[in-house]
Protein backbone atom coordinates (compact mmCIF):
# COMPACT_ATOMS: atom_id res chain seq x y z
CA UNK A 1 0.00 0.00 0.00
CA UNK A 2 1.12 3.44 -0.78
CA UNK A 3 0.58 5.91 1.65
CA UNK A 4 2.29 9.49 2.24
CA UNK A 5 4.68 9.14 5.72
CA UNK A 6 2.96 13.00 7.16
CA UNK A 7 0.57 13.54 9.41
CA UNK A 8 -2.97 15.25 8.40
CA UNK A 9 -5.44 16.40 10.39
CA UNK A 10 -9.34 16.79 10.10
CA UNK A 11 -11.96 17.95 12.58
CA UNK A 12 -15.20 17.72 12.50
CA UNK A 13 -17.14 20.17 14.93
CA UNK A 14 -20.94 19.59 16.82
CA UNK A 15 -23.62 20.34 14.14
CA UNK A 16 -21.33 22.88 12.21
CA UNK A 17 -19.27 20.38 10.95
CA UNK A 18 -16.08 21.49 9.04
CA UNK A 19 -16.42 20.33 5.34
CA UNK A 20 -13.90 17.05 4.19
CA UNK A 21 -10.67 18.74 3.77
CA UNK A 22 -8.84 17.62 0.21
CA UNK A 23 -6.21 14.74 0.67
CA UNK A 24 -3.34 13.72 -1.56
CA UNK A 25 -4.02 10.40 -2.12
CA UNK A 26 -2.61 7.76 -4.17
CA UNK A 27 -5.14 7.27 -7.06
CA UNK A 28 -4.68 10.62 -8.69
CA UNK A 29 -7.40 13.20 -8.67
CA UNK A 30 -10.26 13.93 -6.64
CA UNK A 31 -12.07 11.32 -5.25
CA UNK A 32 -15.91 10.84 -5.94
CA UNK A 33 -18.42 11.75 -2.80
CA UNK A 34 -19.45 9.10 -0.87
CA UNK A 35 -22.36 7.06 -1.95
CA UNK A 36 -23.90 5.75 1.34
CA UNK A 37 -26.34 7.54 3.58
CA UNK A 38 -24.71 7.10 6.75
CA UNK A 39 -27.03 7.06 9.84
CA UNK A 40 -26.02 6.66 13.89
CA UNK A 41 -27.86 3.97 15.28
CA UNK A 42 -30.37 4.86 18.12
CA UNK A 43 -28.94 2.66 20.29
CA UNK A 44 -25.27 4.62 19.93
CA UNK A 45 -27.04 7.83 19.93
CA UNK A 46 -28.04 7.39 23.26
CA UNK A 47 -24.84 6.08 24.66
CA UNK A 48 -23.56 8.89 23.36
CA UNK A 49 -26.26 11.69 25.19
CA UNK A 50 -24.28 12.23 28.00
CA UNK A 51 -21.33 12.82 26.27
CA UNK A 52 -22.32 15.15 23.91
CA UNK A 53 -19.78 18.53 23.92
CA UNK A 54 -16.93 15.89 24.28
CA UNK A 55 -14.03 15.74 22.04
CA UNK A 56 -12.08 12.63 21.19
CA UNK A 57 -8.73 12.98 18.94
CA UNK A 58 -8.32 9.89 16.36
CA UNK A 59 -5.38 8.31 14.93
CA UNK A 60 -5.88 6.17 11.57
CA UNK A 61 -3.89 4.60 9.64
CA UNK A 62 -4.43 5.74 6.00
CA UNK A 63 -6.23 3.64 3.67
CA UNK A 64 -5.04 2.87 -0.24
CA UNK A 65 -7.91 4.17 -1.84
CA UNK A 66 -8.60 8.62 -1.34
CA UNK A 67 -12.22 7.76 -1.66
CA UNK A 68 -12.40 5.32 0.99
CA UNK A 69 -10.43 8.30 3.16
CA UNK A 70 -13.33 10.48 2.15
CA UNK A 71 -16.15 7.91 3.20
CA UNK A 72 -14.85 7.17 6.52
CA UNK A 73 -14.51 11.21 6.96
CA UNK A 74 -18.03 11.52 6.16
CA UNK A 75 -19.00 8.64 9.08
CA UNK A 76 -16.88 10.40 11.42
CA UNK A 77 -18.42 13.94 10.54
CA UNK A 78 -22.26 12.32 10.40
CA UNK A 79 -21.38 11.05 14.09
CA UNK A 80 -20.40 14.37 15.23
CA UNK A 81 -23.40 15.87 13.77
CA UNK A 82 -25.53 13.42 15.19
CA UNK A 83 -24.23 13.80 18.69
CA UNK A 84 -23.21 16.97 18.83
CA UNK A 85 -19.46 16.51 19.84
CA UNK A 86 -15.93 17.17 18.26
CA UNK A 87 -13.85 14.55 16.31
CA UNK A 88 -10.32 15.18 15.20
CA UNK A 89 -8.89 12.90 13.05
CA UNK A 90 -5.09 12.72 12.26
CA UNK A 91 -3.78 10.33 9.41
CA UNK A 92 -1.03 8.31 9.43
CA UNK A 93 0.77 5.60 7.06
CA UNK A 94 1.58 2.17 8.44
CA UNK A 95 4.49 2.02 6.68
CA UNK A 96 6.24 5.04 8.06
CA UNK A 97 8.83 3.60 10.18
CA UNK A 98 8.45 5.93 13.33
CA UNK A 99 4.88 5.33 13.94
CA UNK A 100 5.02 3.24 17.18
CA UNK A 101 7.76 5.20 18.69
CA UNK A 102 5.71 8.52 18.25
CA UNK A 103 2.17 6.95 19.57
CA UNK A 104 4.23 5.68 22.75
CA UNK A 105 5.86 8.60 23.15
CA UNK A 106 3.03 10.57 22.78
CA UNK A 107 1.35 8.46 25.88
CA UNK A 108 4.30 8.87 27.84
CA UNK A 109 3.87 12.46 27.26
CA UNK A 110 0.00 12.70 27.74
CA UNK A 111 -0.18 14.13 24.53
CA UNK A 112 -1.95 11.21 22.45
CA UNK A 113 -5.13 10.86 21.00
CA UNK A 114 -8.03 8.81 22.05
CA UNK A 115 -8.57 6.34 19.60
CA UNK A 116 -6.88 4.85 16.86
CA UNK A 117 -6.64 2.34 14.17
CA UNK A 118 -4.14 -0.25 12.78
CA UNK A 119 -2.93 -2.85 11.50
CA UNK A 120 -3.23 -5.88 15.31
CA UNK A 121 -0.81 -8.22 13.09
CA UNK A 122 1.99 -5.60 12.58
CA UNK A 123 1.01 -3.09 15.70
CA UNK A 124 -0.92 -4.23 18.73
CA UNK A 125 1.34 -6.40 19.92
CA UNK A 126 4.07 -3.87 20.26
CA UNK A 127 1.94 -1.09 21.50
CA UNK A 128 0.82 -3.78 24.07
CA UNK A 129 4.09 -4.48 25.16
CA UNK A 130 5.36 -0.57 25.69
CA UNK A 131 1.90 -0.60 28.05
CA UNK A 132 0.25 2.55 25.67
CA UNK A 133 -3.22 0.10 25.41
CA UNK A 134 -6.50 -0.10 27.70
CA UNK A 135 -8.14 -2.95 28.05
CA UNK A 136 -11.42 -2.84 25.89
CA UNK A 137 -12.44 -6.64 26.36
CA UNK A 138 -16.25 -4.18 27.50
CA UNK A 139 -16.70 -3.28 23.93
CA UNK A 140 -16.12 -6.45 22.04
CA UNK A 141 -18.20 -7.94 24.75
CA UNK A 142 -21.09 -6.19 24.23
CA UNK A 143 -20.01 -6.23 20.36
CA UNK A 144 -20.51 -9.74 20.24
CA UNK A 145 -23.54 -9.75 21.45
CA UNK A 146 -24.56 -7.03 18.24
CA UNK A 147 -22.17 -8.89 15.31
CA UNK A 148 -21.67 -11.84 16.32
CA UNK A 149 -17.96 -13.25 16.36
CA UNK A 150 -14.47 -11.36 14.87
CA UNK A 151 -12.58 -12.73 12.47
CA UNK A 152 -10.38 -15.84 13.86
CA UNK A 153 -7.04 -14.19 13.61
CA UNK A 154 -8.15 -11.45 15.77
CA UNK A 155 -8.11 -13.37 19.26
CA UNK A 156 -4.22 -13.85 18.42
CA UNK A 157 -3.39 -10.40 17.71
CA UNK A 158 -5.46 -8.49 19.60
CA UNK A 159 -5.89 -10.46 23.19
CA UNK A 160 -2.89 -10.69 25.93
CA UNK A 161 -3.67 -13.17 28.99
CA UNK A 162 -7.77 -13.27 27.79
CA UNK A 163 -8.17 -9.58 28.13
CA UNK A 164 -9.11 -7.96 24.64
CA UNK A 165 -6.58 -4.74 24.01
CA UNK A 166 -7.89 -4.13 20.62
CA UNK A 167 -11.40 -3.86 18.61
CA UNK A 168 -11.47 -5.46 15.79
CA UNK A 169 -12.77 -2.77 13.08
CA UNK A 170 -12.20 -4.05 9.72
CA UNK A 171 -10.83 -7.16 7.95
CA UNK A 172 -8.22 -6.90 5.08
CA UNK A 173 -7.45 -10.37 3.66
CA UNK A 174 -4.23 -11.45 1.70
CA UNK A 175 -4.24 -11.92 -1.86
CA UNK A 176 -1.80 -13.33 -4.74
CA UNK A 177 -3.13 -12.48 -8.12
CA UNK A 178 -1.98 -13.63 -11.26
CA UNK A 179 -2.90 -12.86 -15.38
CA UNK A 180 -5.58 -15.56 -16.35
CA UNK A 181 -5.45 -14.90 -19.50
CA UNK A 182 -1.75 -15.11 -20.14
CA UNK A 183 -1.81 -18.54 -18.02
CA UNK A 184 -5.04 -19.88 -20.56
CA UNK A 185 -2.63 -18.67 -23.66
CA UNK A 186 0.27 -21.61 -21.98
CA UNK A 187 -2.26 -23.86 -20.93
CA UNK A 188 -1.47 -23.27 -17.07
CA UNK A 189 -3.81 -24.91 -14.60
CA UNK A 190 -5.89 -21.76 -12.25
CA UNK A 191 -5.79 -23.41 -8.83
CA UNK A 192 -6.87 -22.41 -5.90
CA UNK A 193 -3.33 -22.24 -4.63
CA UNK A 194 0.25 -22.95 -5.46
CA UNK A 195 3.67 -23.64 -4.50
CA UNK A 196 6.32 -21.42 -4.83
CA UNK A 197 8.05 -23.15 -7.60
CA UNK A 198 5.27 -23.50 -9.58
CA UNK A 199 4.24 -19.74 -9.64
CA UNK A 200 8.12 -19.22 -10.41
CA UNK A 201 8.38 -21.37 -13.40
CA UNK A 202 4.91 -20.32 -14.38
CA UNK A 203 6.32 -16.87 -14.43
CA UNK A 204 8.77 -17.30 -16.61
CA UNK A 205 6.52 -19.40 -19.05
CA UNK A 206 4.20 -16.92 -19.65
CA UNK A 207 6.92 -14.12 -19.85
CA UNK A 208 7.56 -12.32 -23.18
CA UNK A 209 9.70 -8.68 -22.66
CA UNK A 210 9.35 -7.62 -26.14
CA UNK A 211 5.39 -7.91 -25.46
CA UNK A 212 6.47 -5.61 -22.19
CA UNK A 213 5.17 -9.17 -20.19
CA UNK A 214 6.96 -9.76 -17.01
CA UNK A 215 5.65 -13.14 -14.93
CA UNK A 216 7.18 -12.10 -11.63
CA UNK A 217 5.97 -9.04 -9.90
CA UNK A 218 7.36 -9.28 -6.49
CA UNK A 219 10.42 -7.41 -5.21
CA UNK A 220 12.34 -7.59 -2.19
CA UNK A 221 13.33 -4.03 -1.93
CA UNK A 222 12.14 -2.63 1.45
CA UNK A 223 8.51 -2.08 1.53
CA UNK A 224 5.34 -3.72 3.50
CA UNK A 225 4.71 -6.06 0.17
CA UNK A 226 8.90 -7.61 -0.02
CA UNK A 227 8.15 -8.34 4.11
CA UNK A 228 5.22 -10.22 3.65
CA UNK A 229 6.14 -12.14 0.47
CA UNK A 230 9.90 -13.23 2.08
CA UNK A 231 8.24 -14.06 5.35
CA UNK A 232 5.60 -16.22 3.78
CA UNK A 233 8.27 -18.21 2.16
CA UNK A 234 10.42 -18.87 5.33
CA UNK A 235 7.55 -19.98 7.23
CA UNK A 236 6.48 -21.94 4.62
CA UNK A 237 9.51 -23.82 4.35
CA UNK A 238 8.98 -24.25 7.50
CA UNK A 239 10.95 -21.55 9.16
CA UNK A 240 10.11 -18.72 11.59
CA UNK A 241 11.62 -15.37 13.06
CA UNK A 242 10.54 -16.95 16.92
CA UNK A 243 9.30 -19.83 18.33
CA UNK A 244 5.58 -19.94 18.71
CA UNK A 245 5.18 -18.24 22.09
CA UNK A 246 7.27 -15.06 20.84
CA UNK A 247 9.66 -14.54 22.79
CA UNK A 248 13.03 -16.68 21.79
CA UNK A 249 14.60 -16.10 18.14
CA UNK A 250 14.55 -19.21 16.30
CA UNK A 251 15.63 -17.24 12.62
CA UNK A 252 18.57 -19.27 12.00
CA UNK A 253 17.58 -23.01 10.91
CA UNK A 254 18.17 -25.11 7.55
CA UNK A 255 14.65 -24.20 6.76
CA UNK A 256 15.06 -20.40 6.54
CA UNK A 257 18.51 -20.55 4.75
CA UNK A 258 16.48 -22.88 1.99
CA UNK A 259 13.63 -20.33 1.49
CA UNK A 260 16.40 -17.55 1.60
CA UNK A 261 18.44 -19.33 -1.58
CA UNK A 262 15.27 -19.98 -3.18
CA UNK A 263 14.28 -16.53 -3.40
CA UNK A 264 17.79 -15.43 -4.08
CA UNK A 265 18.10 -17.35 -6.62
CA UNK A 266 15.36 -15.56 -8.46
CA UNK A 267 16.95 -12.26 -8.62
CA UNK A 268 20.16 -13.66 -9.07
CA UNK A 269 19.76 -16.42 -11.45
CA UNK A 270 19.88 -15.22 -15.36
CA UNK A 271 17.56 -18.12 -16.18
CA UNK A 272 14.77 -15.67 -14.32
CA UNK A 273 15.54 -12.57 -15.80
CA UNK A 274 13.13 -12.62 -18.32
CA UNK A 275 10.43 -12.45 -15.94
CA UNK A 276 11.62 -9.84 -13.94
CA UNK A 277 10.32 -6.30 -14.90
CA UNK A 278 12.47 -3.04 -15.26
CA UNK A 279 13.64 -1.28 -12.17
CA UNK A 280 11.81 -4.48 -9.40
CA UNK A 281 14.86 -4.09 -7.75
CA UNK A 282 13.61 -0.83 -6.40
CA UNK A 283 10.32 -1.11 -6.05
CA UNK A 284 8.24 0.72 -3.21
CA UNK A 285 4.92 -0.66 -1.83
CA UNK A 286 2.94 1.37 -4.58
CA UNK A 287 5.21 -0.06 -7.46
CA UNK A 288 3.70 -3.47 -8.25
CA UNK A 289 0.22 -1.76 -7.79
CA UNK A 290 0.86 0.73 -10.47
CA UNK A 291 2.72 -2.40 -13.01
CA UNK A 292 -0.25 -5.02 -12.23
CA UNK A 293 -2.40 -1.63 -13.56
CA UNK A 294 -0.10 -0.95 -16.68
CA UNK A 295 -0.95 -4.59 -17.37
CA UNK A 296 2.66 -5.61 -17.79
CA UNK A 297 2.75 -8.10 -15.14
CA UNK A 298 1.47 -11.75 -14.68
CA UNK A 299 1.85 -12.26 -10.78
CA UNK A 300 1.91 -10.01 -7.79
CA UNK A 301 1.10 -10.32 -3.55
CA UNK A 302 -0.70 -7.56 -2.28
CA UNK A 303 -3.75 -6.86 -0.01
CA UNK A 304 -6.93 -5.88 -1.98
CA UNK A 305 -5.98 -2.34 -3.04
CA UNK A 306 -4.96 -3.33 -6.50
CA UNK A 307 -8.18 -4.79 -7.07
CA UNK A 308 -9.87 -2.39 -5.50
CA UNK A 309 -8.16 -0.11 -7.87
CA UNK A 310 -8.75 -2.08 -11.13
CA UNK A 311 -12.28 -2.62 -10.09
CA UNK A 312 -13.58 0.80 -9.30
CA UNK A 313 -11.22 2.60 -12.25
CA UNK A 314 -12.46 0.00 -14.71
CA UNK A 315 -9.10 -1.32 -15.77
CA UNK A 316 -9.08 -3.96 -18.38
CA UNK A 317 -7.14 -6.05 -15.71
CA UNK A 318 -10.05 -6.40 -13.25
CA UNK A 319 -11.56 -9.06 -15.95
CA UNK A 320 -8.31 -11.22 -16.62
CA UNK A 321 -7.39 -11.41 -12.98
CA UNK A 322 -7.50 -15.01 -11.10
CA UNK A 323 -7.44 -14.38 -7.20
CA UNK A 324 -5.91 -17.03 -5.16
CA UNK A 325 -4.95 -17.74 -1.69
CA UNK A 326 -1.49 -17.88 -1.43
CA UNK A 327 1.02 -20.60 -1.94
CA UNK A 328 2.37 -23.25 -0.17
CA UNK A 329 6.52 -24.90 0.49
CA UNK A 330 7.92 -27.89 1.75
CA UNK A 331 6.68 -27.74 4.93
CA UNK A 332 3.15 -26.72 4.31
CA UNK A 333 0.44 -27.82 2.07
CA UNK A 334 -1.98 -25.15 2.52
CA UNK A 335 -1.69 -21.57 1.90
CA UNK A 336 -1.26 -19.14 5.23
CA UNK A 337 -4.12 -16.67 4.38
CA UNK A 338 -5.75 -14.82 7.70
CA UNK A 339 -5.53 -11.77 6.75
CA UNK A 340 -5.61 -9.41 9.48
CA UNK A 341 -7.80 -6.74 11.11
CA UNK A 342 -7.33 -3.46 11.46
CA UNK A 343 -8.60 -2.62 14.65
CA UNK A 344 -9.50 0.38 17.26
CA UNK A 345 -7.00 0.84 20.54
CA UNK A 346 -7.96 2.80 23.07
CA UNK A 347 -4.55 4.92 24.66
CA UNK A 348 -3.50 4.65 28.47
CA UNK A 349 -4.37 8.46 29.71
CA UNK A 350 -7.45 8.86 26.55
CA UNK A 351 -9.01 12.43 27.66
CA UNK A 352 -12.40 10.91 26.43
CA UNK A 353 -12.32 6.58 26.45
CA UNK A 354 -15.98 6.83 26.97
CA UNK A 355 -16.78 8.69 23.35
CA UNK A 356 -13.99 6.81 21.89
CA UNK A 357 -14.99 3.58 22.14
CA UNK A 358 -18.61 4.52 21.49
CA UNK A 359 -16.74 5.51 18.21
CA UNK A 360 -15.62 2.27 17.73
CA UNK A 361 -18.75 0.99 18.03
CA UNK A 362 -20.28 2.85 15.32
CA UNK A 363 -17.62 2.64 12.72
CA UNK A 364 -17.16 -1.33 12.89
CA UNK A 365 -20.54 -2.05 11.66
CA UNK A 366 -23.60 -0.66 9.85
CA UNK A 367 -23.53 2.43 6.86
CA UNK A 368 -20.36 4.15 8.66
CA UNK A 369 -18.69 0.54 7.48
CA UNK A 370 -20.85 0.30 4.42
CA UNK A 371 -19.68 3.59 2.75
CA UNK A 372 -16.02 2.80 3.13
CA UNK A 373 -16.00 -0.90 2.61
CA UNK A 374 -17.82 0.16 -1.11
CA UNK A 375 -15.25 2.56 -2.11
CA UNK A 376 -12.03 0.07 -1.43
CA UNK A 377 -14.04 -3.16 -2.57
CA UNK A 378 -12.77 -5.98 -1.34
CA UNK A 379 -9.78 -4.52 0.41
CA UNK A 380 -12.46 -3.55 3.25
CA UNK A 381 -14.16 -5.69 4.90
CA UNK A 382 -16.69 -6.65 7.83
CA UNK A 383 -14.66 -8.15 10.89
CA UNK A 384 -17.80 -8.91 12.27
CA UNK A 385 -20.16 -12.48 11.42
CA UNK A 386 -23.16 -10.51 11.16
CA UNK A 387 -21.94 -7.19 9.94
CA UNK A 388 -21.08 -9.51 6.77
CA UNK A 389 -24.95 -10.58 6.39
CA UNK A 390 -26.24 -6.37 7.08
CA UNK A 391 -26.04 -5.43 3.32
CA UNK A 392 -26.28 -7.11 0.25
CA UNK A 393 -23.46 -5.53 -1.12
CA UNK A 394 -21.28 -7.92 1.16
CA UNK A 395 -22.90 -11.20 -0.22
CA UNK A 396 -23.21 -9.97 -3.94
CA UNK A 397 -21.16 -7.08 -4.36
CA UNK A 398 -18.30 -8.97 -5.83
CA UNK A 399 -16.77 -12.61 -6.58
CA UNK A 400 -14.41 -12.59 -3.67
CA UNK A 401 -16.70 -11.77 -1.25
CA UNK A 402 -16.95 -16.12 -0.61
CA UNK A 403 -13.47 -16.58 -0.64
CA UNK A 404 -12.81 -13.77 1.75
CA UNK A 405 -15.44 -14.33 4.15
CA UNK A 406 -14.04 -17.79 4.61
CA UNK A 407 -10.74 -16.22 5.59
CA UNK A 408 -12.48 -14.63 8.14
CA UNK A 409 -13.79 -17.68 9.59
CA UNK A 410 -10.41 -19.53 9.00
CA UNK A 411 -9.66 -22.58 11.12
CA UNK A 412 -6.36 -21.42 12.96
CA UNK A 413 -3.80 -22.40 13.87
CA UNK A 414 -2.15 -23.45 10.68
CA UNK A 415 0.95 -25.84 11.76
CA UNK A 416 3.72 -26.70 9.84
CA UNK A 417 5.92 -29.76 9.43
CA UNK A 418 8.28 -28.25 11.49
CA UNK A 419 6.16 -27.20 14.68
CA UNK A 420 5.49 -23.56 14.24
CA UNK A 421 1.76 -22.69 14.38
CA UNK A 422 0.91 -19.52 13.01
CA UNK A 423 -0.36 -17.30 13.94
CA UNK A 424 1.75 -16.98 16.26
CA UNK A 425 1.59 -15.32 19.83
CA UNK A 426 1.90 -12.12 19.09
CA UNK A 427 5.48 -10.79 19.17
CA UNK A 428 6.71 -7.07 20.14
CA UNK A 429 10.26 -8.22 18.87
CA UNK A 430 8.90 -10.04 15.44
CA UNK A 431 6.76 -7.26 14.94
CA UNK A 432 10.07 -4.54 15.51
CA UNK A 433 12.46 -6.47 13.23
CA UNK A 434 9.48 -6.52 10.51
CA UNK A 435 9.25 -2.95 10.70
CA UNK A 436 12.80 -1.96 10.43
CA UNK A 437 13.03 -4.33 7.40
CA UNK A 438 15.74 -7.00 8.31
CA UNK A 439 14.23 -9.24 6.18
CA UNK A 440 14.32 -7.05 2.75
CA UNK A 441 17.74 -6.01 4.08
CA UNK A 442 19.48 -9.53 4.01
CA UNK A 443 17.63 -10.36 0.58
CA UNK A 444 19.40 -7.35 -0.23
CA UNK A 445 22.81 -8.62 0.85
CA UNK A 446 22.41 -12.14 -1.02
CA UNK A 447 21.15 -10.37 -4.31
CA UNK A 448 24.60 -8.58 -3.64
CA UNK A 449 26.74 -11.70 -3.36
CA UNK A 450 26.42 -13.07 0.28
CA UNK A 451 26.12 -16.68 0.68
CA UNK A 452 22.41 -17.10 2.17
CA UNK A 453 23.78 -19.23 5.25
CA UNK A 454 26.17 -16.19 5.98
CA UNK A 455 22.73 -13.51 5.65
CA UNK A 456 20.43 -15.60 7.89
CA UNK A 457 23.10 -15.68 10.53
CA UNK A 458 23.63 -12.13 10.35
CA UNK A 459 20.03 -11.46 10.01
CA UNK A 460 19.79 -13.84 13.36
CA UNK A 461 22.19 -11.67 15.44
CA UNK A 462 20.25 -8.43 14.78
CA UNK A 463 16.83 -9.69 14.91
CA UNK A 464 18.00 -11.05 19.14
CA UNK A 465 19.13 -7.65 19.26
CA UNK A 466 15.73 -5.95 18.98
CA UNK A 467 14.44 -8.70 21.07
CA UNK A 468 16.39 -7.44 23.58
CA UNK A 469 15.47 -4.47 23.28
CA UNK A 470 11.92 -5.72 23.48
CA UNK A 471 13.11 -7.55 27.17
CA UNK A 472 13.44 -10.76 25.94
CA UNK A 473 16.45 -12.68 27.21
CA UNK A 474 18.23 -15.22 24.43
Amino acid sequence: MAEKTDWSRRSFLGMSALGVLGLAGCGGGPAPAPQVDVQVPKALLDQAAALRGGSVGILSQKLYSEAANKALDKSLQVFAQATGTTIRNDLVSGDAGDMVAKMDAEVKAGTSRDLAFVSDRRFVGQLHNLGALTDVTDVVEEMRALYGEPATEAADYCVFDGRWFAIPYHFIATGMYLRKDWYQEKGLPLKPHYTWEELRDNALAVSDPAKRRFGWGLTVNRSGDANGFIANVINTYGGAIADNTGTKVVFNSPETVEAVSFIGDIYTNPKYQPMLPPGIGSWTDSSNNENWLAQILGLTLNQFSVYADSKTKKNPVYANTHVFNGATGPALDRPLAFGESNSFVVFKGAKNPGLAKVVAKFMAGGSALLGVAKEAPCLVNPSWDKVWDSDPYYTSGDPAFPALREQTRAKLPVTTKTGYAFPQAPSPGEQAATAAYLLTDMMQSVIQGTRPADAVAATHARIVQIFEQQGYRQ
